[in-house]
């Protein structure tokens, strides 16, 4: 189903199609039963909003932020996975990415999600830009696996000389010793 999903995607122009019907559509995805699969979940958030996040050069629009959250509320895990890592593979800035990834991390996603997202983060070399996705991560305060946990302690000691003077990271560092308390050994 996998082709033939992004050949109907393409004919309809999803990627491309006006933000109010984006809204729609979500609307009318969350209403489906069965639920959509894994995969044809994550076709579709590629299709739907992969080329629009990648773009954005101003904060998005509040249809968009509709759609995106109506989206993440029944397929975050897909949404995940194919959003997320496509912003943290994208180099430069993308000061509106990672906001939009906070907001996002903050009020959309689902637990299990959050911990995706910061596992799909601590795969990638720490940057500024990654910093505040970190700390709305731990905004959360999501108890963390321990395993996870380990990774961000690890992480963050393993690539401290290269935030030396970096305000963002301390502010991370303090927050994870303080919302991870219980869990820092």
């Amino acid at each position: 189903c996998h082709p033939q999903l992004e050949g109907l995607c393409s004919f309809l122009q999803l990627s491309t199609c006006p933000e109010p019907f984006l809204v729609r559509f979500c609307s009318w995805l969350l209403a489906l039963s069965p639920e959509l699969s894994y995969t044809s979940a994550a076709v579709l958030a590629e299709q739907l909003f992969l080329r629009r996040v990648l773009s954005l050069t101003q904060p998005p629009s509040r249809h968009l932020m509709a759609a995106l959250t109506s989206f993440c509320s029944k397929y975050s895990h897909p949404f995940c996975r194919v959003l997320v890592a496509a912003v943290l593979q994208e180099p430069g800035e993308g000061a509106e990415q990672t906001k939009l990834m906070c907001e996002l991390v903050e009020e959309c996603l689902e637990p299990h999600s959050v911990q995706l997202v910061l596992s799909q983060v601590l795969e990638v070399p720490l940057s500024e830009k990654l910093l505040p996705v970190l700390q709305a991560v731990l905004g959360r305060q999501e108890v963390l696996p321990p395993e996870l946990l380990d990774l961000l302690v690890l992480t963050l000691c393993q690539q401290a000389p290269a935030f030396t003077t970096s305000l963002s990271f301390a502010k991370l560092v303090t927050a994870v010793l303080t919302v991870c308390q219980s869990q820092v050994r």
